[in-house]
C-alpha cells in the first residue's frame, strides 16, 4: 500500500502568512481637501463596488474557505473535476503566503488528518483506489509527525462494513531543501481482527511543503498531487 503521502511532503510548515502592510500607514497620510462636486452613492453603485471588492483576501479567509471545499468529501473522491480546480486554485493563492523556509517552521510537528488529495489513490494505495473502496471504507487517515525526524501515517478502515482493521507505517524524514522533504517509509504493518503482519518493503515519498499554520498544511508530491492536511482538534 502507498503510504499516505506526506502531502506536505515536505514535512515543515510555515508560520501563518506573510506581512500585510498596516491599515494605519496608508490611513496617516495627510492630503488636502479638493474641492470637487461629491457624487452620489447609489444603492446601484454600493452593491457594484461591494461585489467588485474581493472576499478572500487573507489567509485565514482562505484556509476556512479550502477547508469547508474538501471536508466531507471522502478526502476529494466526490468532487467534480469543477471543484478540483477550485481547490487547486485555492491552494494556489494561499502558496503566496508561505513563509520562504516552511521546513524550518516548528508548526510543520503534530497530528494531522489528511483530508483531501487531487488524486485519490495516492494516500492509502490499494486500499483507496476505486475497486479498493468497495471492500475497504476509510474511517480515518492520520499523519504525525514528531520532533526531529519521525512519521508515522495510519489509514484505519472498516472492512466489508464490519471487520476492523488499520495499515500503518513509519519513516524517517530528510530535508532536501528550504521546501522539499524526503520520508523513507519502512515496510507496512497491517492489522485486521486479531491478525497482524508485515508486508512489502521500504518505500520513500518526496513532499513540498506550500503552506502551512495552526490549522492547515498543504504539499504537492513529486508527481504534483496535491494534499491537504487538517491539524486534529482544530475547525
Amino acid at each position: 500500500m502507498a503510504s499516505i503521502s506526506l502531502l506536505t511532503t515536505t514535512t515543515t510548515a510555515s508560520p501563518l502568512s506573510r506581512p500585510v502592510p498596516s491599515p494605519l500607514c496608508s490611513s496617516m497620510r495627510i492630503s488636502l481637501p479638493l474641492h470637487h462636486p461629491k457624487k452620489l452613492r447609489t444603492r446601484s453603485t454600493l452593491h457594484a463596488s461591494a461585489v467588485s471588492a474581493p472576499s478572500l483576501s487573507k489567509p485565514d479567509d482562505l484556509v476556512n474557505a479550502l477547508l469547508s471545499k474538501v471536508v466531507q468529501t471522502d478526502r476529494g473522491v466526490l468532487l467534480t473535476t469543477e471543484e478540483h480546480g477550485k481547490v487547486a486554485e485555492m491552494a494556489s493563492d494561499l502558496e503566496s503566503f508561505c513563509v520562504d523556509e516552511p521546513v524550518k517552521c516548528p508548526l510543520i510537528f503534530g497530528e494531522w488528518d489528511v483530508v483531501y488529495c487531487s488524486n485519490p489513490t495516492s494516500p492509502g494505495g490499494l486500499y483507496r483506489s476505486a475497486v479498493g473502496r468497495l471492500f475497504f471504507k476509510t474511517k480515518e487517515m492520520i499523519q504525525v509527525l514528531e520532533a526531529p525526524d519521525t512519521v508515522r501515517n495510519k489509514v484505519s478502515f472498516s472492512l466489508f462494513g464490519f471487520l476492523d482493521g488499520e495499515v500503518s507505517l513509519k519513516g524517517k524524514l530528510n530535508v532536501l531543501d528550504e521546501k522539499w522533504i524526503q520520508v523513507v517509509f519502512e515496510s507496512p504493518e497491517i492489522k485486521i481482527g486479531g491478525l497482524e503482519t508485515r508486508y512489502g518493503g521500504e518505500s520513500e515519498v518526496k513532499l513540498e511543503i506550500i503552506y502551512i499554520d495552526e490549522k492547515m498544511r498543504l504539499g504537492k508530491g513529486s508527481r504534483g498531487s496535491l494534499f491537504v492536511f487538517q491539524r486534529r482538534g482544530t475547525f
